[in-house]
């Protein structure tokens, strides 16, 4: 019988993510800070965003330490912040380009996908890849899920 079949899975790490970047105007937030964007005017103009729910979701991104801002100041006008990723956001591009090579495979424009991902230094196509901590590639069928320290059982009702 599988154990995680009465489990509490309300302590499960991909739902608490969720909570936080499970959100289509969130991922696509992060999306423009990797293609370089930084500024709240940029982000309102490329993605089409209301502007009080990207306001909103900037300041949760900040909030959980995945951006943060600097202040920029252009001559002439105010100071205003800019948003920059930090390593607790980097560490969210695998699953970015994840979603993106799905969709480049599944989703994509007839014509073929919208953005080409590659390696600055050799010029090769980046895909995300599973792989274990020995470096073996991982397909999903090799893939195994037990309990970890913070499993728990379903209380008894």
């Amino acid at each position: 019988m599988d154990t995680r079949l009465d489990g509490d899975m309300s302590n499960c790490s991909i739902a608490r993510t969720l909570e936080v970047v499970g959100e289509k105007w969130t991922i696509l937030i992060l999306r423009e800070v990797w293609y370089g964007s930084s500024r709240f005017s940029d982000f309102e103009r490329v993605l089409g965003c209301p502007c009080n729910l990207l306001a909103a979701r900037l300041k949760m991104l900040v909030e959980e330490g995945i951006l943060a801002t600097e202040t920029y100041r252009e001559p002439g006008s105010r100071s205003r912040p800019k948003y920059v990723i930090t390593p607790k956001g980097v560490d969210l591009v695998p699953a970015v380009m994840g979603l993106l090579q799905w969709g480049d495979r599944y989703r994509a424009d007839p014509e073929g996908p919208a953005v080409l991902t590659r390696h600055r230094g050799c010029g090769a196509h980046v895909d995300a890849q599973i792989r274990c901590e020995r470096g073996h590639a991982v397909q999903a069928e090799g893939i195994e899920s037990v309990p970890g320290p913070a499993f728990r059982m379903k209380a008894a009702e």
